[in-house]
């Protein structure tokens, strides 16, 4: 009873082509974001901003970024730090040398920049796949890594290749507190990812799970393979350009090239591999798996130590740790190789049959 679509009848072909065609649906959404904007706000401080939510909401969007190209068309990559770092680069790069843009709009053109980069790289998957193909993207992060590094130019001149964004500021309004800038983040998060959802349920999102599935199958009905790939990389990379910009301007404030290393383009894999590839909710789940799970374990370890009564140093905390967190994602890939996202469609479909046995 708490999760049916009996009933609901569809007297349109735009009430049968809603995003959310499920009305639970549709006020699970709108809860979720009416807490995000509204409940989160007033109760959380500047530690949860700080440290959680902003940080969990640009990785969401770079892990969705990374779902459209892997879990939905099929093009393996190891190179969404380098696409973020891109993003970065670009957006304090327009707003320090175009006078009066608009911070919104040097996002949208830092998004544009870095799926023109996705597009360069993205020409060798018409040729091939797989393993070969995630070496070649494995290219684009340390080759953009290095330009960063040097090209003074594109750090206004830093030896270091550092940069420190300016103020984020919109129609006279300074996005200066955490709050603000979460609130920023979350509305530019909160649309993408509905654009995201809708667009793969359209001819394109079709096209890029048919090259997916078999590419050659594709071909053969029509789609054109290099344009549906590369469109592919295009968006993944405006995806992963945004969440650069908003990483350095709406969490870090300064970042430098080897921060976006190879290490954070395993983690934005990991976080859709632990998700679910192929969802959009997966991508969110992943981030909240990755990001929080060590948060929990430095919490829980010492308080667990100190009721045993054992003296764990700092390191031994850290490698406990480390052990804890490779030892679950083993877990959920064991009991679910089709992630978190799994788990909750698995939920779904057992509350479509409730309260009869099944």
């Amino acid at each position: 009873m708490f999760y049916r679509e009996t009933g609901q009848f569809k007297t349109s072909y735009g009430a049968d082509q809603q995003i959310f065609p499920i009305r639970q649906d549709r006020i699970g959404v709108g809860l979720v974001l009416a807490v995000a904007f509204l409940v989160v706000p007033a109760l959380a401080g500047e530690y949860w901003f700080n440290a959680i939510l902003t940080p969990f909401l640009i990785f969401a969007l770079a892990a969705l970024g990374l779902n459209i190209l892997t879990g939905y068309a099929g093009q393996l990559s190891l190179g969404s730090a380098a696409f973020m770092a891109v993003g970065a680069y670009a957006a304090y790069n327009f707003q320090l040398r175009v006078e009066g843009i608009p911070i919104l709009v040097s996002f949208i053109c830092a998004g544009l920049t870095a799926a023109g980069v996705g597009i360069l790289f993205g020409l060798p998957s018409l040729r091939i796949k797989g393993f070969y193909l995630a070496v070649a993207t494995l290219a684009a992060q340390f080759f953009i890594v290095w330009c960063l590094t040097k090209f003074p130019w594109l750090s206004n001149n830093s030896s270091s290749g550092v940069i420190s964004t300016p103020t984020v500021k919109i129609l006279g309004y300074v996005f200066d507190g955490a709050r603000d800038k979460y609130l920023l983040v979350l509305a530019i998060v909160s649309v993408m990812a509905l654009m995201a959802k809708n667009m793969v349920r359209s001819k394109t999102g079709r096209s890029w799970m048919a090259v997916r599935d078999m590419d050659v199958a594709a071909e053969v009905i029509g789609i054109p393979l290099l344009r549906t790939k590369l469109l592919a990389f295009a968006v993944s990379s405006f995806y992963c350009g945004v969440a650069g910009a908003l990483y350095a301007f709406c969490y870090l404030g300064s970042v430098e090239p080897d921060g976006f290393s190879l290490d954070l383009s395993f983690h934005i894999l990991f976080m859709i591999i632990i998700g679910g590839v192929g969802s959009i909710l997966g991508s969110f789940l992943g981030a909240a798996f990755i990001l929080l799970l060590p948060i929990l374990l430095d919490v829980l370890l010492p308080e667990l130590s100190s009721l045993l009564h054992l003296q764990l140093q700092g390191s031994t905390v850290s490698h406990i740790q480390t052990m804890v967190f490779g030892a679950l994602i083993m877990f959920f890939l064991v009991v679910e190789p089709h992630g978190l996202a799994r788990l909750w469609q698995i939920a779904k479909e057992k509350l479509r049959l409730w309260p009869f046995p099944h």
